[in-house]
């Protein structure tokens, strides 16, 4: 690489290069080491290591699955009406609110302890606490069928839930984002937060078959099914590699070496992705570092960069809470009920397509994260759903102010809740596990990671309590605030969220350390690469 430094500054030297010997010449964008290892040795999914690794980060993936199981487990429950009698309870209004918020309360009451767990412990160690205490939320909450209306214990059962969503749902998309090979990260990392619609899936599966069951059985099922994953996790996460990255800045170098020979080498310790890797460790990650002290939050405040990683961290994930999903997916029953469809298990029905849907053009996005860019997903995605709500709200209105006899305007209202979906999942949910991650330093991961809970849980807090109130008591005028908050968001998504693609984590300091990281993060390179994929020079465009 000494001499692409060395002619870099020189301008045309690239076509100088490329007329003067046989040398091709590529504009990339992303940085030229990464680019460089990825033209050397290009990894395949014919490798049986391959498989193994992705085996292993799936373990991570399955992490996701917790807040999208809860979030349609809830919603869905609340559309039976043996659950609610059962509680005493109502599909809108205040007890909606508030039982639902006691899972928000509990992912919020985690967060001093979410950052030194897993830069103490590893990432490991934190997704077993996490898996942990969700099976034991979920047992307090099971036996809720031997206390009949005991509202206490179903709060109980849900702070537990949430405190131990908050751990895992942090330990898992860190452990996929530093773990995963590096020409896969962006990809895997995205398909990761789409696991959030197999809970889902699976919640609203089991709600819909329970339904139409007599007795407590029918949300009895739902419930215990909330220990599949945090179980599977419990099996396997023993036979899984730790973090190289946790394990380079915990002074155990040689088991770095070893893990990113073995997983990300396929067995060469000298592969151009661990001779990578492992200079960028040595000059970008702190051994002494922020991490390595639980009260010190040094690393998130006390630069520049830092603070602003961490808002492009906090912001990214409130958003992809405040943009209206969280309305419609935890009291869609509620939003039917706007709409005239009324029926229990209609419902039900809705609530599945729903997340089958959703699910599909998630999977769809996830894919495009590397060609398309994250700025391009996130800026087309929110530019999409304002538009939607704009539809919405007039489908909605219409239907309202016709006495609630306009089936069309119904129709309407119901096919855009759909579209919308499909806008939001194509574009954010692929980047809800990514993107926070990705911006953040090693030092700054775990309890950046930790805030950005905290923000998940803050604004669920508001879609928990805020909204179920809003729904009954202004109705469809609710929408009116999703339109013009969806607008804000893609103005600050324009002017401050940096594109990330095509780089390694650590060559994101780079980026961040610019006067100005979005026009730095958008500019492309000429590069000139020899017959062996080495790049021997490189200029800006």
């Amino acid at each position: 690489m000494a001499a692409l430094h060395d002619e870099k500054s020189a301008t045309g030297t690239v076509e100088k290069l490329a007329q003067a010997n046989e040398i091709e010449v590529k504009v990339v964008r992303g940085s030229e080491a990464f680019n460089e290892a990825l033209l050397k040795e290009r990894p395949s999914f014919r490798d049986w290591m391959t498989w193994r690794l992705l085996g292993c980060v799936l373990l991570g993936c399955f992490a996701q699955t917790m807040n999208g199981f809860d979030g349609s487990l809830f919603g869905g429950l609340s559309a039976g009406d043996q659950f609610i009698n059962f509680f005493n309870g109502s599909k809108t209004g205040e007890w909606q609110a508030i039982n639902s918020a006691f899972y928000q309360i509990g992912g919020i009451c985690a967060l001093p302890f979410v950052g030194p767990a897993l830069d103490t412990w590893g990432r490991k160690v934190g997704m077993i606490i996490g898996a942990f205490l969700i099976v034991v939320g979920t047992i307090i909450n099971g036996t809720t069928l031997y206390d009949p209306g005991n509202t206490s214990q179903l709060q109980g059962g849900r702070f537990v839930l949430g405190f131990g969503v908050s751990i895992i749902s942090a330990a898992g998309p860190i452990y996929v984002v530093e773990t995963s090979h590096p020409a896969w990260r962006s990809v895997i990392t995205a398909y990761c937060n789409t696991f959030w619609f197999t809970g889902s899936i699976l919640s609203s599966g089991a709600v819909r078959g329970a339904i139409v069951l007599k007795g407590n059985i029918s949300w009895q099922i739902p419930v215990w099914l909330q220990l599949f994953f945090p179980g599977l996790i419990l099996l396997f996460v023993w036979f899984i590699p730790e973090s190289p990255r946790w394990l380079f800045v915990n002074n155990k170098r040689e088991q770095s070496r070893a893990v990113l020979a073995k997983w990300h080498g396929n067995g060469n310790n000298e592969s151009a992705w661990v001779t990578l890797q492992i200079a960028e460790y040595e000059e970008y990650l702190n051994t002494n570092g922020a991490d390595k002290r639980w009260w010190d939050y040094r690393a998130l405040f006390g630069s520049r960069s830092g603070r602003y990683r961490l808002m492009c961290n906090c912001l990214f994930s409130v958003f992809g809470q405040w943009s209206g999903n969280g309305a419609l997916t935890y009291y869609l029953p509620a939003v039917l009920l706007t709409i005239g469809i009324t029926d229990s298990i209609k419902q039900a029905n809705v609530n599945l397509g729903y997340a089958c849907f959703q699910f599909f053009f998630a999977l769809a996005g996830a894919a495009f994260v590397e060609r398309i860019g994250r700025r391009k997903l996130m800026l087309g995605s929110m530019a999409s759903v304002t538009v939607t709500w704009i539809a919405m709200t007039a489908a909605a209105g219409t239907f309202n102010n016709t006495g609630e006899t306009d089936q069309n305007a119904a129709n309407a209202m119901l096919a855009f809740i759909f579209i919308f979906g499909a806008c939001f999942s194509f574009g954010i949910t692929p980047l809800q596990a990514l993107y926070p991650v990705e911006v953040l330093s090693f030092e700054q991961r775990a309890k950046g990671m930790a805030f950005s809970a905290l923000c998940v849980n803050a604004a669920g807090l508001l879609n928990a309590y805020a909204w179920p109130i809003a729904l009954e008591r202004i109705g469809w005028h609710t929408y009116i605030i999703f339109l013009i908050w969806c607008a804000i968001q893609f103005t600050v998504f324009y002017f401050f969220f940096p594109e990330t693609r095509r780089r390694t984590l650590e060559e994101l300091d780079k980026i961040f350390n610019s006067p100005n990281p979005v026009k730095t993060s958008l500019v492309p390179h000429k590069i000139a690469v020899d017959s062996e994929g080495t790049i021997v020079a490189s200029e800006d465009i």
